[in-house]
């Protein structure tokens, strides 16, 4: 997948998701021109082995923290919803949330956890917040009649085109961010709440996993998606 979008948005679970799945494609997109806006659907207040932290100073660190990396990556505008950690529901509350969004910036791509990633442990809160990211991209977002008390305070519907999942287990695009992946690993190192002395250690993990990928797609380094595209 080489095009670049002019605008998408990235929905993930918690502060430093996007930064392990998409940053480099955000990186690459964002120096490409591209818009990107993030939405943050819980403050990771749970986040912690620390036995003195408190959740209510540990959500302010990592909101910072996911300023800073998207400061890096060329992201300017940051939604966060600040949902408690762990405790994302399927809910019209949460899916008319997103559906604001999706309005407000009308994306073209959006980017979001794969809700059937069956391989491996995947957080409930990226579960619930893949499905509900693509229930408010279709139908709820596209048509008028889905949150009316929306459409009444402006934000009109929104056809998205392409729904990238991260993290899949069959994917079938891939983004090479061999330009961009020293600028993935810095923005993730902006959370540092989370890596304590295994800073280096994930560094490498993630340019090791970020190779094998890129062998997978042809390139030196990539990221891989299962890509949606949406009737217009």
């Amino acid at each position: 997948m080489n095009e670049i979008p002019s605008s998408a948005m990235v929905i993930v679970a918690h502060p430093d998701d996007a930064e392990f799945g998409c940053a480099g494609t955000v990186a690459r997109w964002t120096k490409g021109g591209a818009t990107v806006v993030y939405v943050i659907c819980t403050n990771g207040n749970k986040g912690t082995s620390d036995p003195d932290m408190i959740p209510e100073r540990l959500a302010e660190i990592r909101q910072t923290e996911q300023t800073e990396a998207c400061r890096v990556l060329g992201v300017k505008d940051i939604v966060f919803l600040r949902h408690p950690d762990g405790e994302l529901e399927d809910t019209r509350e949460f899916r008319g949330e997103l559906v604001r969004e999706i309005r407000r910036y009308a994306p073209e791509v959006v980017i979001c956890q794969d809700t059937y990633r069956q391989s491996g442990a995947n957080h409930r809160d990226h579960r619930i917040c893949g499905r509900v990211t693509l229930d408010a991209v279709y139908p709820y977002a596209r048509d008028r009649l889905h949150f009316p008390e929306l459409y009444n305070q402006g934000f009109l519907p929104h056809k998205v085109g392409t729904v990238l999942l991260s993290g899949p287990d069959e994917p079938d695009v891939f983004v090479d961010i061999s330009d961009t992946l020293e600028i993935k690993l810095q923005a993730l190192m902006c959370h540092t709440s989370q890596f304590g002395d295994a800073a280096q250690e994930i560094q490498n993990r993630m340019r090791e996993g970020a190779q094998v990928t890129g062998g997978k797609g042809g390139v030196p380094y990539a990221e891989a998606y299962r890509k949606i595209e949406l009737r217009r």
